[in-house]
């Protein structure tokens, strides 16, 4: 696989660099690249970290940190018989145990959580550090609760390290497998507080205590658009308004207001008439006919008020 031009061995650690000084030097760089590219993809891209410690492993299968690397790459991709040899084979270059929890994970892993819980009581566990023996006592739990005994995993993560209030790079972890433990027992009371404590604790943002925590407090997140789908083109997009045809529109029913009648002065009777003077007539001037013309113009056919 292509590396990154401005990626360099000596990126590497100084350990691993002193381990890979046994190679010829150029074969000593192109295998501290691709270490580095392991180290930077484990956590984000596993299966490409994997491919690059294939790669490695293929040139320098002999030094114990290519074999190591090699081991949490299948582990982080799900490949536990693989990252065990792997792990068993480091450990046999160096003698050291620090890799043992991690190995009886991959026991785990591979479907026999008693053989994990055997190499959590072998001597080899004494030799770790502390917080090897705290990772150690999370894989036993973890071993119990796949065996199905799910109490006795609480109490296998009860301890000193557990009750302590300092804040040490195993805390978050420890007290949200606690947490987790408790919550499969039903105590969720006590589960919440835990994943809580472990919230508090987990200043690199480790493990996901805080959905657990708005989970049991029954909140839910729902994210009004996914920028991701934005990206592709999938956002949301204004609804258009449907089609209607023409003959389908009603025109609104404009009743015309009736036409008022002019009002006319009652008629005279006969008798009532009487003939002008002769001098008299020219002064009296013809009364005006009423017409429509006099009428309020009412509103228009479409029916708007002009």
């Amino acid at each position: 696989m292509p590396i990154p031009e401005d990626v360099t061995g000596e990126e590497i650690d100084k350990g691993v660099r002193q381990e890979l000084m046994s190679l010829p030097k150029t074969l000593a760089e192109d295998v501290a690249r691709n270490l580095v590219m392991v180290a930077k993809l484990l956590d984000d891209e596993p299966e490409r970290a994997y491919q690059y410690s294939r790669v490695a492993l293929r040139l320098a299968s002999r030094v114990a940190a290519v074999r190591e690397a090699a081991g949490f790459a299948s582990y982080a991709v799900g490949k536990y018989a693989e990252a065990l040899a792997e792990f068993r084979a480091a450990r046999r270059m160096t003698g050291n145990s620090e890799l043992w929890p991690v190995m009886a994970d991959c026991e785990r892993g591979m479907g026999r959580p008693e053989r994990a819980l055997a190499m959590a009581g072998e001597p080899e566990v004494q030799k770790l550090d502390r917080a090897g023996q705290v990772e150690m006592r999370m894989v036993a739990a973890g071993a119990r609760r796949d065996m199905g005994q799910a109490d006795a995993a609480v109490v296998t993560l009860q301890s000193s390290e557990l009750a302590s209030n300092s804040i040490q790079p195993w805390t978050a972890r420890l007290r949200y497998a606690y947490a987790d433990a408790l919550l499969a027992v039903g105590r969720e009371d006590e589960a919440r507080e835990w994943f809580a404590k472990a919230l508090e604790a987990d200043q690199s943002g480790s493990t996901d205590a805080s959905d657990r925590l708005a989970e049991l407090d029954g909140v839910e997140f729902v994210d009004a658009l996914d920028p991701e789908e934005a990206a592709d083109g999938d956002a949301l997009q204004p609804v258009e308004e449907p089609k209607v045809e023409e003959s389908e529109v009603e025109e609104p029913k404009v009743e015309e207001p009736e036409a008022e009648e002019p009002e006319v002065d009652e008629v005279p009777s006969d008798e009532d008439l009487v003939e002008p003077e002769a001098d008299d007539a020219e002064d009296i001037e013809p009364v005006a006919e009423v017409t429509s013309e006099g009428q309020a113009a009412g509103p228009d056919e479409d029916g708007d008020d002009r």
